[in-house]
């Protein structure tokens, strides 16, 4: 059974951890560095990343999380969790700064603009739904990186090695497969 922790510090926490249960997956609430002991992999979930990187810091799990990272320890982002996990960002102060993209926030426009499309992905599947919030959009991927979705000609999901991240709230839908694709990609 794989472990995998959940950063659960703000945002789509609950969803996420339901979406890997149902994989089979025993998901780990990461709330303190001792949280990440042992872990297969961590998702960063969808929130509000300004308060997402104050909580990091103020709990010390900054450092730790980007340590993870550099060592290989499979990460997903979704959302805000993307742009926790960019390199660069648009007009902004990068955070962990350990997937090769730059990203760009808000791009999609505000809350009120949000909207749900099917996304074919032929590594992953036809017809995923992607829920998009205020959401971000990936500018450009450094080598080596896979792009594996677009939409509107952005790029909305790409892998960088061991790192995963996407636009969108896939956990905020029925459909587990990105997760999936997530989970059988750790070795």
């Amino acid at each position: 059974m794989k472990r995998i922790g959940v950063l659960a510090l703000q945002g789509a926490v609950r969803e996420h951890v339901q979406m890997l249960e149902s994989l089979g997956c025993e998901a780990v609430l990461v709330k303190q560095s001792a949280d990440l002991e042992k872990l297969d992999g961590l998702v960063l979930p969808g929130g509000e990343s300004t308060t997402m990187r104050k909580l990091l810091n103020r709990y010390e799990l900054l450092e730790p999380i980007r340590t993870l990272a550099k060592q290989g320890l499979p990460m997903f982002g979704t959302c805000a969790g993307l742009i926790l996990l960019a390199k660069e960002l648009v007009d902004y102060e990068s955070h962990l700064a350990v997937m090769d993209v730059v990203v760009a926030r808000n791009s999609y426009g505000r809350q009120v603009d949000s909207f749900e499309v099917k996304l074919d992905i032929p590594e992953i599947g036809e017809a995923i739904p992607a829920v998009f919030i205020r959401a971000p959009h990936i500018v450009s991927v450094g080598e080596g990186v896979e792009v594996l979705a677009e939409h509107d000609g952005k790029i909305v999901l790409a892998k960088d090695d061991h790192l995963l991240g996407c636009s969108f709230h896939p956990e905020l839908t029925s459909d587990a497969r990105i997760l999936e694709y997530f989970v059988s990609s750790m070795v």
